[in-house]
């Protein structure tokens, strides 16, 4: 399995529009983050889990030529609203492109994109979804991946994490992961925890929380995602514990049971 990080950052990205701090004025390019997105590649299949709005810009940065599918979190702009960027792949495969997520986030995209929702589109440069409402701790197939989704919380919003076997395991947007998910989740391979900053946050973990809950998972490499304006990757790497690392923009793996590998 080969996992691409696509965006690390938060809703505003990093550097926030008109801030001056010193992470937003940082040379290092590990600062320099993207909405969240993660690509998932496995055989012949390949899954994008999220659609930001910076998803043209992560396409062609990672070269993204064919998505087989996507797994929608949560509808917050930040998740779903380059939805519409999904009309080159739809065009290109000839199909509507499938797209997975609670009832609720169903109902929103064909709110937000009704001109993408319909059995043909009105014209042929349109997207067409396909959309798939998916239920918590139900396994399901998508190509030659496996998926089970967990139920987090989101300030009081149920949100989604994905899960591929003991392989990887994407939760972000969340301040709440139930002792049940965790417990679940123990001696996955790699962990994606959301780690929005250091102060205490009504709908986020903050850095000392997803490090408590990387203790337990006890994954082989945990790496903190969806990271604001305070957190410097240098200066939080320094403090972090053994096997806890902060994910960036671009960062590819190569994800074996057992073993992590960082990919050129």
């Amino acid at each position: 399995m080969r996992v691409t990080f696509l965006g690390t950052g938060t809703s505003h990205g990093i550097p926030v529009i008109g801030c001056e701090c010193a992470v937003c004025r940082s040379d290092d390019p590990r600062n320099k983050r993207l909405r969240p997105s993660v690509f998932v590649e496995a055989g012949h299949t390949s899954l994008l889990i999220d659609a930001t709005p910076d998803l043209r810009t992560q396409a062609l940065r990672a070269g993204i030529r064919d998505i087989d599918a996507v797994l929608v979190t949560h509808t917050h702009a930040d998740h779903f609203l380059g939805l519409d960027d999904l009309r080159v792949f739809t065009q290109r495969a000839g199909r509507p492109m499938p797209i997975h997520g609670l009832a609720t986030c169903v109902q929103d995209i064909q709110r937000v994109f009704p001109y993408a929702c319909t059995e043909k589109p009105a014209w042929p440069g349109m997207p067409s979804f396909a959309l798939q409402v998916i239920e918590p701790d139900v396994e399901f197939a998508i190509g030659d991946l496996r998926v089970r989704a967990v139920e987090l919380l989101h300030g009081k919003l149920p949100v989604l994490g994905f899960v591929f076997g003991r392989q990887f395991a994407y939760l972000t947007d969340c301040n709440v992961v139930a002792p049940g998910v965790v417990e679940s989740l123990r001696g996955v391979t790699l962990l994606a925890l959301d780690a929005l900053r250091y102060r205490p946050h009504p709908t986020h973990l903050t850095v000392e929380a997803a490090v408590e809950i990387a203790g337990r998972v006890d994954a082989k490499l945990t790496l903190l995602t969806h990271m604001n304006h305070e957190v410097d990757h240098e200066r939080a790497e320094r403090e972090l514990p053994e096997r806890v690392r902060l994910a960036f923009d671009g960062l590819r793996l190569a994800v074996n049971e057992g073993e992590v590998r960082v990919l050129d």
